[in-house]
Formats: C-alpha cells, structure tokens, sequence
C-alpha cells in the first residue's frame, strides 16, 4: 500500500511554490527597470502598471479557488494554471528577445529615458506585453490559493501528531515563498541586469517548467479532497431562502433547525458545522415549515435548497462572512509591502549600492533584504519563539493567529516609519551635495540603510502574513478550504489596487509641490511614506477593535 500525504508529499508542493514565487517576484520587483529602459514608460506609470497586474494576480486566486472547490480539485487546478503561467512568461521571454516587440531604442539615451522623451512602443507592442503580463497573473492567480490548501490537506487535523505537523507547515511553506524571493531578487535580477532579459525571464520559464515536472511527480504521494459543488450555489441558495423565509422565527433549540443525519453531511466532503448564534437572520433558511416537514418524511429528494437548506449550510456562509472585516484589515498591510518594493527600487537607483569595490548590488535586488530576515528569522520563531510563548501562555501555537497578525501590522507600520525617515535623509543629501537636479547621480548615502526598513517588513510578514494564511485557512469549512485561503491572496488585489488609487490621488493633489516625481530628488516620496505609516496606525486600532469581537 502507498502511503499518501505527510511531509513526502508536501516536498513536492514545496518546489512547486519556491518556482512560482521566483517568477512572480522576478516580475514584481525588477520589471519595472524593463518597462522603463526597453518600453521607455515613466517610473510613476511602469509602477502603476506593475501594480495593476500585481492587483489582478492577487484576485483571480477567486477563479482557481472557485474551480478547485467546485470541480476541479486543488491538484487539478494547480497543473493546469501552472501550464498557463508557463506560457505567459514564455510569451514575456519573446517580448524580451525580439525587437519588433519593442520600440526602438535610437536617440534615447539615459537621460532621455527619466525625461520621459524616448519613443513610446506601439498599440500592437503594447497588447502583446499586456497579454503576456496578464497570462501570468491568471496562472500565478489560479495556483495560488490552491498550493498552500493543497499542501495542508497532506495533514490531517484530527490527527494529533499530523495536526502539530500542520502547525508548522505554514511557516517552512512561507521559508519556501521567502527562498523564492530571495532567488529572484538576487540570481535572476543579476542575470536580468547583466546578462540580458531574454536570459532573465527565459529562466523564470524554465524554472516554472521544472516546478510543474516536480509538482506532476509526486502525484501517486498527494492526498485530495472531494469538491464539494460550486460554493457560490450554495451561499446565494442560503440568502434566497433566507429572504423567503424572512417573517419565520428562529427557534433557540438547535435541534429544531434542519440537518441530515443520515449521512456526515450535505456538502461532499465536509464535515457538519454547529449552529452559532451571530448573523441569527441567516438562520431563517435552515427553519422547517409544516409543509416540508410532511415532505421530508415522505419524499426527502423533492426538498430544494432553494427553500430549505442545512444548518453546516448556513454557517459555512456565516463562516465566510466572518472573515471579511478581518480581510478588510489585510489590505492596507499588503499596500504598505507592495509601496515598500517599489519605491525602494527608485530609492535605491540614486544611493550607494556598492558592497565591495568589485560589486554593486543592483537596484532592484534592494527588497531581498527582507526575504533574508525572513529566512533567518522564521526558524527562530518556530524552534525558540512559539516554545517560549507556549510555556508563558499554554497555547498551543504560543499565541493565536489573531495576536500573530495584530504585532504583524503594528511592525509594518514601524517599516513605513523607518522609510519616511531614510526617505528624507537621502533626500536632504541629494540637495546638500547639489546633485538633487540629475537623478542619475550616486549620492554618499549607503542603499544598506535600506536594510532598516526591510527588517521590519521581513518581521512583519513572519507574523501579520504567515499569521493571516493560517488563520484562513483555519477558520474556513472544509468545503471552501480554496476560497478561505483566496482570501490572503485577494488581500493583496485589494491592496495593489488601493496603491495605484493612492498614486494617482497623490499625484493629481501634489502636482505643485509633488510627492511622487520622475525625479526622486526633487519630490517628496518621505511625505507619501508618512500618509501610509497614519494609515497603517489607525489600521492597526481598527483590527485591534475586530479581533476582540471576533468568533
């Protein structure tokens, strides 16, 4: 007999993300240098670009999710949207190589290139970088929400030796997405930068065609769950009897309330959910009339449950609805890391990045930073940290997921504090060596200062992050285990697209004295980092309010 999941199978799916994360941060942070130097946009635009679709890998996890607990199954819908990701960045690679793909490069020198004066490319470049760009973000989307649910499904819960495996899972499963990063920010940008792009992103391809032989590899070895039917049927099938049934009482005896008992439960593959007592109107469609009772006894099957519908059915939608105000709060975190990156990139362009008289990092391998703390950090936290705290506390998990994010969001917003105040020291240097006027100038301030604030960023992701993936995967029914954990993933679609909306707001009400400038010097990028740092504050108090009122 094979025996199926534990951590055999979880290495398989541990490659599959390492690749995955390699590619989309090789896209992330330094494709913003290929979209000004090869695709002559501006840094605000090719910013907001990436941005964009930054946005949109983060919400189509809502597609792979919804097919993974549909239909497809988690295995199914990690290989076939890893195929997709493999052709859109082998459609990235051509655009790379071939120059009809891109605007020419005559008369445009550097300069030029800051100045916004260089020719732009044409509408038929411009479709086929889009399409490339946006088939990345469906396959990125599409695997995401799927792998982590995926690889805790190799665990079972009630078992008590794999429960505490399960623990640890989620923090080597962020090791893996951090080894990724800090790949990516160092191999792949050095070859991006020095070698070529064709070079660069044909890498990425590669690295993705050898994660998905990986992943395929160690099929016999996985566990799977059943899909359970299509979650979104279900929800609005609970609103819709709900409302029919609006002027029935609730009674407070659960016992009263329908459920099968026949069998473990009306949704394949979950296990029954017991009634709770919030969203109470809710619980109208699990009421029982006269008339369906008499039918329940003489012809189950003819009860629709478009009219009457279980009580596990009910609360996988209040589950759900939990989770929500807890979701709003990770969206302005994910802003902050994303602004983070892609600012530092510009930052990192006019400071001193020479580490030794023969290497000078490059600008976009600054965030890697943060990818190191992280792996250095994460071992600490679950061999030395979580012991100590269980022993103080006597909790498990040495403190619960909420505690875990809410440190995580106060230290993100000591990272934008820190920025701010490195911001506005770089730029007090640029005016006081009278370089402030030629952005192209390496000014006398160390781009290792940038370390400061990527510490805190990598802290913050060990806890509010690792701490938010854990907490929705944990607290979703079995049923939508795919779309709980779509739930960090489109955090950060809603926080990419809150950072394009605070770029373009900024832009248009600084335009007399410009935060956000072509021209980092002259702009006042420490005043943009002060805004997110009071908006991370009063973030962080009005998750401190939800966390105390949740269930």
């Amino acid at each position: 007999k094979h025996e199926r999941g534990g951590w055999k199978a979880a290495a398989f799916i541990f490659g599959n993300e390492v690749a995955e994360r390699m590619a989309f941060f090789g896209i992330a942070t330094n494709f913003i240098t290929f979209l000004v130097y090869k695709i002559h946009f501006t840094f605000p635009d090719s910013a907001t670009i990436i941005t964009n679709v930054l946005g949109t890998s983060c919400l189509t996890p809502l597609i792979g999710a919804f097919l993974a607990d549909s239909y497809l199954g988690r295995y199914w819908t990690i290989t076939i949207f890893s195929i997709i990701y493999l052709i859109g960045l082998i459609m990235l690679t051509i655009a790379a190589i071939a120059p009809s793909l891109r605007p020419p490069s005559t008369g445009c020198a550097e300069l030029n290139l800051f100045l916004g004066t260089c020719q732009r490319a044409s509408r038929s470049q411009l479709a086929f970088l889009y399409l490339s760009l946006y088939t990345v973000a469906l396959g990125s989307g599409g695997i995401r929400p799927c792998v982590s649910a995926f690889g805790a499904d190799q665990f079972d819960p009630d078992d008590p030796r794999e429960s505490k495996s399960l623990a640890v899972f989620f923090n080597i499963f962020y090791l893996m997405i951090a080894i990724g990063i800090a790949v990516s920010l160092t191999a792949v940008v050095y070859i991006q930068d020095f070698v070529g792009w064709g070079w660069g992103l044909g890498v990425l391809a590669a690295a993705m065609l050898l994660a998905t032989i990986i992943f395929l590899a160690g099929t016999r070895s996985y566990r799977h769950r059943i899909p359970s039917g299509s979650p979104l049927t279900r929800l609005a099938q609970v609103i819709v009897a709900a409302v029919r049934k609006r002027n029935l009482p609730v009674p407070d005896d659960e016992s009263l309330l329908f459920e099968v008992y026949d069998r473990e439960s009306a949704i394949p593959g979950s296990r029954k959910l017991q009634r709770t007592h919030h969203l109470r109107f809710l619980d109208k469609a699990a009421v029982e009339t006269e008339a369906e009772k008499i039918l329940a006894r003489s012809s189950p099957s003819a009860i629709t449950p478009w009219r009457l519908c279980t009580v596990t059915q009910v609360e996988e939608l209040k589950s759900l609805a939990r989770l929500v105000p807890i979701w709003a709060t990770s969206i302005l975190l994910n802003t902050v890391f994303i602004q983070l990156v892609n600012f530092s990139v510009q930052q990192g362009l006019t400071m001193d990045r020479r580490l030794a008289r023969s290497f000078t990092i490059p600008a976009a391998s600054v965030p890697v930073f943060a990818a190191i703390f992280i792996i250095l950090v994460l071992p600490l936290y679950d061999r030395a940290l979580i012991p100590a705290l269980r022993r103080i506390t006597g909790h498990s998990r040495g403190i619960t997921f909420l505690q875990r994010i809410g440190i995580g969001l106060f230290l993100s917003m000591l990272a934008v504090v820190a920025a701010a105040l490195i911001e506005r020291k770089r730029r007090a240097i640029a005016y006081a060596t009278g370089r402030a006027l030629n952005p192209l100038e390496t000014l006398p301030y160390s781009a290792l200062w940038l370390i400061v604030q990527y510490s805190l960023v990598g802290l913050a992701e060990v806890f509010a992050a690792i701490g938010m993936l854990e907490f929705f995967y944990d607290q979703a029914p079995d049923s939508v285990r795919s779309v709980g954990t779509s739930f960090f993933s489109t955090g950060g679609a809603a926080g990419s697209y809150v950072a394009s909306l605070l770029v373009t707001v900024v832009k248009r009400s600084t335009s007399v004295s410009p935060w956000l400038s072509n021209n980092i010097n002259v702009g006042h990028l420490d005043r943009y980092y002060w805004m997110l740092a009071v908006l991370s504050g009063v973030n962080a108090l009005v998750f401190m309010a939800l966390a105390r009122r949740y269930e």
